[in-house]
């Protein structure tokens, strides 16, 4: 089946022209209640089809790299029809992070091993490592692209001050970290100095871990995977959170699209510069997120929609208060 052209936007100054949404893979591991391999992979080929040409995996989701080798599998025969993008140093099992120069390697070639390919399109320090200078971690890395293991480079979660010291070092050509309406605050201070840099945002959970689709009505929806350990999922913060998307599918009702696709639209809306990458385990979430292009926002609905959930207004941290530690750092 030919793959459906939709709209792309480009990484960076890298060239890499990927599709306007990306598909995140982390859920399909385990994270977000049981996966299934097989239906994961029709997913991940279905998504191909539509036209989505981002695919995002990671060493760190599930046990054993479980996530590459999936996704491995899942492009065998189709790896030239995608940017593939993973991530190395978020060690999940012991909760802390390697940005070692030799860990750089070994954890690349683990994971062209498992993903059973050549090079890697995007390769992202998924956690900052602050026992290590980022210019060691990243002069590492740039040896990676030397050597024709990975094309180009990006950092997850890393603060502005680290963005401008890597980018000295190696060109980046996108920086990942949590992006949506629920979660604004250091993502748009991101912006600024990615902007300055010329360099790509990844939006990660821009559908704030599917609150923002409207889904989530009740804690009880989410008791059985990792998200009720969220604490914006928790409590009287859950309710608040929930009275926010309500706002969003008060606006969405009137546009006639879903809460998750004027979410959506609002993130592309900020800029050609930003490419989200909602994850899903699901045929249908994936037609349901690419509908988002077709959401066209006046400047006038933009700022209605930035009123509606304006910065900070979110309760709760956005991750459990020990992962706080490592990210925009």
């Amino acid at each position: 089946m030919a793959n459906a052209k939709i709209e792309t936007r480009t990484l960076g100054k890298s060239g890499l022209k990927v599709s306007a949404i990306g598909l995140g893979c982390m859920s399909m591991s385990g994270i977000y209640g049981k996966g299934d391999d097989a239906a994961s992979e029709a997913v991940i080929q279905y998504a191909i089809d539509r036209g989505i040409n981002f695919i995002d995996t990671a060493d760190a989701y599930g046990k054993d790299g479980h996530n590459e080798v999936l996704v491995g599998r899942a492009l065998k025969g189709r790896r030239d029809q995608v940017v593939l993008v993973t991530k190395f140093g978020n060690l999940m099992t012991t909760g802390g992070v390697d940005g070692r120069p030799e860990y750089v390697v070994q954890a690349c070639e683990a994971s062209l091993r498992r993903l059973g390919v050549d090079i890697i399109d995007l390769y992202y320090q998924h956690r900052i490592d602050t026992t290590v200078p980022i210019e060691d971690t990243v002069g590492a890395m740039a040896k990676l692209v030397k050597q024709g293991k990975v094309r180009f480079l990006g950092l997850s979660e890393a603060h502005p001050n680290t963005i401008r010291r890597a980018h000295k070092v190696h060109p980046l050509a996108a920086v990942q970290t949590e992006y949506s309406l629920l979660y604004r605050v250091e993502a748009e201070e991101t912006l600024k100095t990615t902007r300055e840099l010329g360099i790509s945002f990844v939006a990660y959970s821009p559908l704030g871990r599917s609150l923002l689709t409207g889904a989530v009505r009740s804690i009880d929806d989410i008791k059985n995977d990792r998200r009720s350990d969220h604490p914006r999922f928790q409590g009287d913060n859950f309710a608040r959170n929930r009275e926010l998307v309500i706002r969003l599918e008060t606006i969405a009702k009137e546009k006639g699209c879903t809460p998750g696709q004027l979410a959506l639209a609002w993130l592309l809306a900020q800029g050609p510069d930003i490419v989200p990458i909602p994850g899903t385990k699901r045929k249908e979430r994936v037609d349901e997120n690419l509908g988002a292009l077709k959401v066209k926002l006046t400047p006038q609905e933009v700022q209605r929609i930035s009123a509606a959930v304006p910065p900070g207004a979110a309760a709760g941290l956005r991750y459990p208060e020990g992962a706080m530690k490592r990210v925009y750092v």
